[in-house]
């Protein structure tokens, strides 16, 4: 069988979003079976700033922004996100084209104790370096 088309998926170059890029890949293999999927990962501004909790770098799309411009610039021909990394706005020219199945959309805690979030005391120090998720912690307690 000939192939058609090669679609260039672009990703971040995190365990997580090779494992997420390659579930998706292989489900665009099963629905068009005569188009080839190829791999194309990046480093985010996310992925390179290691020394800075990421609410103080302060920039919308730290996670998307590259693999956006990769669209924009046409090396790539769709990219795999997190919704959760999303902007809400998004860039002039890019839509969300389809949102897979969601699976369980829970965090998990996990403590030295084994305690879970109600056991734990008044004023535990909880790590995270995500704003949604401090905002919900201080709504919980």
């Amino acid at each position: 069988m000939n192939k058609n088309k090669i679609i260039r998926i672009g990703t971040r170059d995190s365990e997580l979003a090779l494992w997420q890029t390659r579930w998706v890949a292989q489900r665009l293999r099963n629905a068009f079976p005569d188009h080839e999927f190829s791999e194309h990962s990046l480093k985010t501004l996310g992925d390179r700033i290691l020394n800075q909790p990421l609410n103080k770098i302060g920039d919308k799309g730290l996670f998307t922004k590259e693999l956006d411009n990769g669209l924009l610039r046409g090396e790539i021909d769709l990219a795999v996100h997190s919704l959760k990394d999303i902007p809400t706005e998004l860039p002039p020219g890019l839509t969300i084209g389809a949102i897979s199945e969601r699976w369980d959309p829970r965090d998990v805690l996990m403590s030295k104790s084994g305690a879970g979030l109600k056991d734990l005391p008044q004023r535990a120090v909880i790590a995270t370096g995500s704003l949604r998720r401090t905002a919900q912690l201080r709504h919980f307690r």
